[in-house]
């Protein structure tokens, strides 16, 4: 095929040069380069034109847009999930045999609805391009269906596109999983999805949670029982059983709706009690997931700490409640551009030592006073006397109390404390019950000497040892994860535009509680 064809000639005529062939001498002739030209090469371009094609089909409306967006999300839409896998050691598919030990894990992960993520500065939204929210969203769904959790829970879900979830129940369902959507009130287009894998639980029983409040909020409850039992001892064996709980709280757009989100998770906990009392079911793990849009200085987290929650991702990185701990990790940038650490997932063991729920209310509601109060930089003299006003005597009166309230935009608004709440939190300040809140009761809260943590009176045993005579099954935690990894040190990558929070998984392994035997 390389040699040289020469051209004889005529013999009146002097010699020419050798001439080096042309691609018309070669498809002149019948050889196997012109076979390869004309069927292989065609057929090997044609597969590289529809994979290319197929891909760039999908990207169309991405480029259109590109004055919208950052290059860099254009090419990949999360570059940075690209660069490492996360929690591969710790799979919840290969988890327990891994570790030797049963186990279960928990995702949960805001997934920035398409309606609401901003294409630029104004108006354009993510919702308005299929190619934008379905490429993002199925990144999402892959990377769900990898890390393979046994209970899933996400907020922001789009419900009000069909498309979107056909997508997530199919893909879901498909790797085992049942999905329970719940769409926020009053037609807001998105809500939540919790999807519980049937290798690990089946759903006993839900209910769907209505705050019918300023947020359109809402929340679910499963109460699911394991599938295989966890050992106690060689002996015996229990399908435990849990409660979770999937919500996403309002955003504190101003201080006045602090109220709003203490309102929310207190109903939360709650319906618990209602629903736990009515079944007349035993103390169990439950375990709240979640957006909180609040962070680890917040009313929300201190209420949630005085009920015996405790938070995982804390838990398993040994941070305490101390602000020095409360900005080691992020979790999401919001739309003024703050970063802060606002999803949780929750842990509560049976018998976990914890206030009574109205203690714990009125605690949180004062602390929510005493901040309205210091943020117009009122100290502890000048704040007594702004609700003693007009008093004759050095005490506060019930209704100088009530207009103070109002004052600092706690009452008075359709979403504010109801009458029935203030007069709960009148009788909480005045301990002594003489009709007036006198200093020394004024400076019990001032002081929040309620907001300490009562002790913990349960220890955690190995499933191997003796049984205590009053025990329970709960659940410690043995890694928990954030991702993308950066957010685990307080750092918000820039090349992140999978979502604007972070992704935050949990593994538990079942434990023995022991307890001394006291009712909750």
């Amino acid at each position: 095929m390389n040699q040289d064809i020469t051209v004889p000639p005529p013999s009146n005529s002097v010699h020419k040069p050798k001439l080096r062939p042309t691609l018309n001498s070669y498809f002149n002739k019948p050889t196997l380069f012109k076979a390869f030209f004309f069927c292989f090469l065609p057929f090997l371009i044609s597969l590289f034109l529809i994979a290319y094609l197929n891909q760039s089909g999908k990207n169309s409306e991405m480029v259109l847009l590109a004055g919208f967006c950052n290059g860099s999300d254009i090419a990949n839409v999360d570059s940075s999930e690209s660069k490492s896998v996360p929690f591969q050691e710790t799979r919840t598919g290969h988890a327990c045999s891994t570790m030797g030990e049963p186990c279960i894990s928990c995702t949960t992960f805001n997934i920035l609805a398409p309606i609401y993520k901003r294409l630029d500065q104004q108006s354009v939204r993510e919702s308005d391009f299929r190619a934008f929210w379905l490429a993002r969203n199925k990144k999402i769904v892959n990377w769900l269906l990898y890390e393979r959790s046994s209970i899933i829970c996400l907020q922001e879900f789009w419900v009000g596109n069909e498309e979107l979830v056909h997508m997530y129940e199919e893909s879901l369902g498909a790797a085992g999983y049942d999905t329970f959507k719940l769409a926020r009130t009053n037609n807001r287009g998105d809500g939540l999805l919790t999807a519980i894998h049937k290798e690990y639980f089946k759903v006993l029983n839900r209910r769907e949670l209505f705050f019918n409040d300023f947020g359109d909020r809402v929340a679910q409850l499963l109460h699911v029982q394991s599938v295989a039992p966890f050992s106690i001892n060689q002996n015996e064996s229990v399908q435990q059983e849990i409660i979770i709980v999937n919500t996403h709280l309002l955003f504190p757009h101003d201080s006045s709706l602090s109220i709003v989100r203490l309102h929310q998770v207190y109903q939360i906990l709650q319906y618990l009690e209602t629903y736990q009392r009515e079944n007349k079911l035993s103390q169990m793990p439950v375990i709240l997931c979640g957006d909180w849009n609040g962070s680890k200085r917040g009313h929300v987290y201190k209420f949630l700490r005085s009920q015996g929650f405790v938070s995982s991702y804390d838990i398993a990185h040994e941070y305490t409640d101390s602000d020095a701990d409360a900005h080691k990790w992020v979790s999401h940038r919001n739309h003024r551009g703050n970063i802060c650490g606002v999803d949780f997932i929750w842990l509560r063991n049976p018998h976990n030592s914890q206030k009574l729920l109205k203690i714990s209310w009125a605690e949180a509601a004062f602390g929510i006073i005493k901040y309205q109060l210091k943020k117009v930089s009122l100290a502890e003299n000048d704040a007594f006397a702004f609700l003693r006003a007009d008093s004759s005597g050095n005490h506060i009166t019930y209704s100088a109390f009530c207009d103070a309230l109002r004052q600092v935009n706690l009452t008075g608004l359709s979403h504010g404390l109801s009458f029935q709440e203030t007069k709960d939190l009148w009788v909480q300040a005045d301990a002594d019950g003489n009709g007036v809140v006198d200093y020394e009761e004024f400076k019990r809260i001032w002081d929040a000497t309620w907001l300490q943590h009562m002790d913990e009176d349960c220890s955690l045993e190995d499933l191997n040892e003796g049984i205590a005579e009053d025990e329970a099954i709960g659940f410690a935690v043995k890694k928990a994860v954030l991702f993308p990894h950066e957010v685990e040190k307080g750092i918000w990558p820039e090349n992140y535009s999978l979502s604007d929070h972070a992704r935050l998984t949990a593994v538990f392994s079942p434990v023995r509680l022991r307890c001394s035997k006291h009712s909750l």
